[in-house]
């Protein structure tokens, strides 16, 4: 009987020592040039942004009312549990590629497509949610400036053309080819600025909370409206009768799945495993320091907006800027949109990065066409960084954003569910690997994880489990007529058989 290294087929693993080997390729070698404080940095730049400055504001106002705040934290919960299964994986398998590289370690090549799949739709299309976000935000700053200059125009029917998001991805693709080290330092420059600006939001803030608008921290249910259908509530309420995912207890689940996309982010960290100065210690006080923080700054940002303005205030548009506006604090709205064009950018940046790895991780193993691993001389993955640069240029330019925010939550639920899982199985097929660091009480934690995520999942819309499933539908077939023949652990499987 074959071992769990000998597998072959769609099910064959990828062994960790095969893995660290690959990275010693002289033409994808990337270079080691980060520490703990980039890799904190990248993880604060990812995740403060869409969150703190738009989804706070239209998730009160239109899903949970102030218990927007309890929602942030039901996510930092399971984002905290599937973070301790990512830092041990990380610091045991320090490669590129986070989820997917892992996944070939221990559920075999297929599902590891599969995970890689599913990254390509959480970091390419967050990031064009979000540099159409904002380019909006650019738009209202230029606004402030006295110019009334549009960032998008409308070519009729369903496409249009933004401009700013255009520019910025355009930007951001040339400083991630020219060197990771780089683009660090532009992350941490903005990072300090953006954070900034959020404690100077929650200062003020706190000067115009008034005691009643917390008052029903949990609003009644709303009952569902004329023409609303099953597909628009949450799956969760649909199994468990409610007439509606609005306020009320269902409302608040609901909200922890949709602010969840506020953490997003955070497991780009793992991504960056392979340009790491010392993996084993860097990796764990990146993923867990980041998380920390901007935990702290959501649900700060969560109170003091509530306590503003009541949530009856606010609706699907609704920005951080907007509670300051209904108060006439003319000046805090200006310094927030500055703050959430800063903040958008580092957003946009690190997202591409982690589709980057992700993309040369996935090259590199032959499951994409392998000239997308080869490294320039700035050591980076410079065609893979064009492609990605493109597409998320294509989308974000010509594409609007629509229900784009709940499919990359799925997909990153889906990846923390195989994260989790593939710690209990590498424990036990694997007993013999270094861990620098080891998630507690396993297989408990892991299972937490794993429930957790399931949760949040349920409490997606029944439209975007839809839109996932066909998603994944894609990446089979693309794995079965390209990656599956392309693959060089089954060529070289082919090659040790032939030589018995």
């Amino acid at each position: 009987m074959a071992t769990v290294g000998e597998r072959r087929g769609i099910w064959r693993t990828k062994s960790v020592e095969q893995s660290i080997e690959d990275t010693d390729e002289p033409d994808t070698r990337l270079r080691k040039d980060l520490t703990t404080w980039d890799l904190i940095v990248f993880g604060v730049a990812v995740v403060v942004g869409a969150g703190i400055f738009t989804l706070a504001a239209s998730t009160a106002g239109t899903v949970a009312g102030p218990s927007v705040s309890l929602a942030f934290v039901l996510a930092a919960i399971a984002c905290g549990l599937a973070a301790l299964c990512y830092a041990e994986f990380a610091s045991t398998v320090p490669v590129a590629g986070s989820a997917y590289t892992f996944s070939y370690a221990t559920f075999g090549e297929l599902v590891a497509w599969i995970i890689g799949w599913d990254l390509v739709l959480e970091f390419a299309v967050g990031s064009a949610v979000v540099s159409k976000a904002w380019s909006k935000y650019l738009h209202q700053v230029l606004g402030v400036m006295g110019l009334d200059v549009p960032t998008s125009f409308s070519l009729g029917g369903f496409f249009a053309f933004d401009w700013g998001a255009l520019l910025l991805v355009v930007v951001l693709a040339t400083l991630l080819a020219i060197g990771t080290k780089l683009s660090s330092r532009v992350s941490a420059v903005f990072t300090i600025i953006k954070v900034g600006i959020v404690l100077l939001v929650i200062v003020v803030g706190l000067a115009f909370v008034k005691a009643e608008n917390y008052t029903p921290f949990i609003p009644p249910a709303a009952p569902g409206g004329e023409g609303d259908s099953g597909l628009t509530q949450s799956l969760l309420s649909l199994f468990g009768g409610g007439a509606s995912s609005t306020y009320g207890i269902y409302g608040l689940l609901a909200a922890a799945s949709l602010v969840f996309f506020a953490f997003i982010g955070f497991d780009v960290v793992a991504t960056t495993a392979e340009e790491t100065r010392d993996p084993q210690k860097s990796l764990p006080r990146g993923i867990f320091g980041s998380l920390a923080i901007v935990t702290v700054l959501y649900v700060a940002v969560a109170l003091v907006l509530t306590g503003m303005v009541s949530y009856t205030q606010l609706d699907e548009n609704s920005t951080l800027a907007t509670a300051f506006g209904e108060l006439g604090v003319t000046w805090a709205e200006a310094i927030i949109s500055v703050g959430a064009l800063v903040g958008l950018t580092t957003v946009v940046m690190v997202l591409m990065l982690g589709q980057i790895r992700v993309l040369f991780a996935m090259s590199r193993d032959g499951l994409l066409p392998g000239g997308l691993a080869k490294t320039g001389g700035h050591g980076t993955p410079v065609r893979a960084t064009v492609l990605v640069g493109a597409v998320v240029a294509l989308v974000a330019t010509f594409f609007p954003a629509g229900a784009l925010e709940e499919m990359v939550n799925i997909g990153t639920l889906f990846a923390f569910v195989l994260v989790s899982m593939g710690v209990v199985i590498l424990r036990r097929t694997r007993p013999d690997l270094h861990r620098a660091f080891r998630t507690p009480l396993v297989p408990l934690i892991p299972i937490l994880s794993v429930l957790a995520c399931l949760w949040l999942m349920l409490n997606l819309s029944v439209e975007t489990w839809l839109r996932f499933i066909g998603w994944m539908l894609v990446g089979f077939v693309v794995y079965f007529v390209y990656g599956r023949s392309h693959s060089r652990l089954g060529r070289r499987q082919a090659q040790d058989a032939t030589r018995r």
